[in-house]
Order: structure tokens, then C-alpha cells, then sequence
């Protein structure tokens, strides 16, 4: 469960159908898995609201069988295993996986990409991408109407354009030290955001758009080392935190963060949050 991807793939399962060739989806998942244990305890929990909008809406609970593309660290398949599903992910990490399968070591965690799913078609009752899946993941699409049963649901988010939207300065920060092909990329991935664009690759895929919704995004950090040991945690620092000077990266970023500041001395970065619902026919 990750939030973008590092240069031109996805967030942390691969790269888009017609980058296969030049680009290889591993060099997302090592992004993305650069900091696992920072990531997975300290920025993963920042889609909790809409985890719990989307498994309402996909029919979380016992005796269905559920896959999550780009599970991350699994926060989302620890918590669709407690409500009783039978849960399934994969994801481009090695750490993060490894991480999500000592959390819920009853799922089936695999790593590899989200292109090329290793289940047999229909072999899912539902299927969800908490921020794995953005513009250019056509194919991605394509492969979860394959593994879904008919009459399934699929469940997806990704961030909307704001208000609020407080990433917006530090994502410019890290972009600042990163090289310019980065800033292409992630324009690219983010046009997903425009009201339309999630429905229309969902529609090309064969779904059926059933429901278009918001969350607010809140996560929380109590001083200034927590909330930089997560920001750099996540896949979109690893070109400025390489390219860089780590340093200058930090304090940039640290600098956009201030406005998050309460008067306790609490960053709370917050975020629009959305989510398309869609079913297969």
C-alpha cells in the first residue's frame, strides 16, 4: 500500500504496460522498501479512513476471498483478516512484504508485479489498491478484471487534487533535489486525480463505476525527527535522497512541513483522500 512510485512505474509493483521493456518493476519495489520499518510504522496508517470506506463498499468480511495489489506492508490485508476475509496480496517489495507476511502470516503474500498476476482468472470475490494503482496502470486494471469473479467488486484510491492538501510542498521539495525525469513521471501518475480519470480506466478495463468517494487523509507525527524519518520513508524521496544532498533534502522538506505544526508542537499532515468503486459485469 503505497502512495507513488519513484520514476516511471507505478507506486510499488511495477511499471506501466509500455515501459515493461526499458524499466523493470523491481526498481519501484526497491524504492519503496528503501525504509520498510520507518514506512510501515510510522507513514502506512495514513490510509486507515479509506480502507475503511472502500471494504464497506467491496463487502469485506467472512467467506470472501480478497486481493490486495500493492499491499505494502499490509495494513490493509491485517485488518481485512480480522474482519474474517481470506485475504491475498502481492507487492514489488521484498522488506514490505516481508513485513506484511510476520503481521498476518495466515495471507498470501507474494512479491512481484502487479502486470502479470500469478492467480487463475475469477479467482477473487473482491479486489483492492489503496494507492497502487494510477494514471498510466492500464494494464493493472486489466489484470484485476481478470482475477475478479463476476459480479465482484473492486475498490482503488489515490490522492484528489485538494483541499487539503498538505503533501503538495513537501512533494515539490523532494522534487527540487530529484532528477528531472522524476517530475515527468509523477505528473503522469497523478493525473488520476482529475475528476473522470479513475472511472474511464476502470470503464476501458470492463468495470462497471458503481461509486466515487472522499476521505480526509490525517496522520500525525510528535516532533520534527518522526515526521522526516517518514516522509523520507516513502518511494518519491529515494531520487532526491540519492541525487541530493540528504541535508538540504531534509530541511526543504521540513521547511513545506511547517505550516502542519499545531501549537503542541504536533505535525498533522492531511490530505484529500479518494476512492472509485466499480463491479465487474
Amino acid at each position: 500500500m503505497c502512495t507513488m512510485n519513484t520514476s516511471a512505474g507505478t507506486t510499488s509493483t511495477g511499471t506501466t504496460s509500455d515501459e515493461r521493456g526499458t524499466h523493470d518493476w523491481r526498481e519501484a519495489g526497491d524504492a519503496w522498501g528503501h525504509s520498510a520499518n520507518d514506512w510501515s510504522c510510522l507513514y502506512e496508517h495514513y490510509a486507515l479512513d479509506v480502507i475503511a470506506a472502500i471494504f464497506g463498499r467491496v463487502g469485506v468480511g467472512p467467506d470472501m476471498t480478497l486481493l490486495d495489489i500493492a499491499c505494502g506492508s499490509g495494513l490493509a490485508v491485517r485488518h481485512a483478516h480480522a474482519m474474517g476475509a481470506t485475504v491475498t496480496g502481492i507487492d514489488a517489495a521484498t522488506d514490505l512484504v516481508d513485513i506484511a507476511r510476520a503481521r498476518t502470516p495466515d495471507a498470501d503474500l507474494r512479491l512481484g508485479s502487479m502486470f502479470e498476476l500469478p492467480w487463475d482468472a475469477a479467482t477473487f470475490d473482491a479486489v483492492v489498491s489503496i494507492n497502487g494503482i494510477w494514471g498510466g496502470c492500464e494494464s493493472a486494471v486489466d489484470e484485476a478484471f481478470r482475477v475478479l469473479r463476476t459480479g465482484g467488486r473492486i475498490g482503488i484510491s489515490f490522492w484528489g487534487s485538494g483541499p487539503p492538501i498538505d503533501m503538495r510542498e513537501c512533494f515539490k521539495a523532494f522534487a527540487r533535489h530529484a532528477p528531472e525525469p522524476h517530475f515527468g513521471s509523477m505528473k503522469r501518475l497523478n493525473n488520476i486525480s482529475a475528476p473522470g480519470v479513475a472511472e474511464e480506466m476502470l470503464g476501458a478495463s470492463g468495470f462497471e463505476v458503481v461509486e466515487r468517494g472522499q476521505r480526509i487523509s490525517t496522520i500525525e507525527w510528535p516532533d520534527a525527527e518522526l515526521a522526516w524519518r517518514a516522509l523520507s520513508s516513502i518511494g518519491p524521496a529515494v531520487p532526491a535522497l540519492r541525487h541530493g544532498d540528504p541535508g538540504a533534502v531534509r530541511r526543504d522538506v521540513l521547511t513545506a512541513l511547517e505550516p502542519c505544526r499545531d501549537d503542541r508542537g504536533i505535525y498533522r499532515f492531511r490530505n484529500d483522500h479518494r476512492f472509485v468503486i466499480a463491479r465487474k459485469p
